[in-house]
């Protein structure tokens, strides 16, 4: 029986020992914690620069392809980690921002755009977080030491 992604990335967590939680968890040190994940998160998106340095330079397009694949799946794996360390139901909170972002369109069904390719909010826009807040208060969110 093959592993869903969500067990794997458990599975992970536990041999690495890191935190994992079945239902939301703050710990004490949140704010120090988020500052690691950010600055590890930061060195990962960093690598996009190296993707870009390969592209100008003239790289493959299957190594351009590769490195791509490898720097936004290394991304939402440490995404997929860090929300089990803090019991978050990722899978449930993406449902509900792709409802938010399926609400953006204009009101003849149509995307609406912004230069840089932006979904940009239509009349039927409604924000994701009361959605996601009302799911995460319904699992009793607690704090840890």
């Amino acid at each position: 029986m093959n592993k869903t992604f969500a067990d794997r990335i458990a599975a992970m967590n536990a041999m690495y020992k890191l935190p994992a939680h079945h239902s939301p968890s703050l710990p004490a040190n949140v704010a120090e914690r988020l500052v690691q994940f950010k600055a590890t998160l930061i060195d990962e998106v960093h690598e996009i620069d190296e993707i870009v340095t390969l592209a100008n330079n003239g790289g493959s397009a299957s190594d351009i392809a590769v490195a791509l694949a490898d720097v936004l799946g290394d991304i939402i794996v440490y995404c997929r980690s860090e929300a089990l360390k803090y019991g978050l139901p990722l899978e449930e909170v993406l449902d509900i921002i792709m409802d938010s972002n399926e609400s953006k369109l204009d009101a003849n069904g149509h995307p609406i755009y912004d230069a840089n390719g932006k979904f940009l909010k239509g009349p039927n826009y409604w924000k994701p977080e009361p959605a996601i807040k009302a799911l995460l208060e319904s699992r009793r969110i607690s704090t840890t030491k």
